[in-house]
């Protein structure tokens, strides 16, 4: 009897690291198909279209869902996102690396999942949400996303340099 064959997608992320880890993160998130969704360059300047300026609205909303990320650095392209992503030590974490609840509170609280991943999931979904609802996109992201822990402060300023610079430097890729 032959076995079936399984796909077995081979994992981008590092192997063993926690990424609910505090520190800094670069993320890249690329459109599906490299299409230009989120406006044009012109001149080595972003021009956002509606759909750019959703995009920027949603990234900028992330500390509002997730309370231990702080955004640094970042830039909507017309087909891919770049930002750098920090996240926070929770001082409220107990022993069993869960959030207490507020007295009275039923719900857990907003985020409560803490890892870069849920971050850039949530992000995707509520740019995915908008395409769906006002346009005839349904797929609007490449599978995944990449990132890079950034580990020191030489590797911040390049990383923050490439994410202010990448208009000008624009050559209509997902890079």
């Amino acid at each position: 009897m032959q076995k079936k064959k399984r796909h077995h997608r081979r994992s981008i992320r590092l192997k063993g690291y926690d990424y609910t880890r505090a520190g800094l993160y670069f993320i890249t998130i690329c459109c599906a198909d490299r299409r230009s969704l989120f406006g044009r360059v012109e001149n080595g300047v972003m021009i956002l279209n509606e759909a750019g300026i959703i995009a920027d609205a949603c990234w900028m909303e992330i500390p509002a869902h997730f309370p231990l990320a702080i955004l640094h650095e970042y830039v909507i392209m017309p087909n891919h996102v770049h930002g750098i992503i920090e996240l926070q030590t929770d001082p409220a974490v107990g022993a069993n690396n869960y959030s207490p609840l507020l007295r009275g509170e039923s719900q857990p609280i907003c985020g409560t999942s803490r890892t870069i991943g849920s971050i850039v999931r949530g992000f995707k979904i509520g740019v995915t949400k908008w395409f769906r609802q006002n346009t005839d996109i349904e797929t609007v992201w490449h599978r995944n996303y990449y990132e890079h822990i950034i580990r020191n402060e030489q590797s911040y300023n390049n990383i923050s340099n490439y994410i202010l610079n990448n208009p000008a430097k624009w050559t209509g890729e997902c890079t």
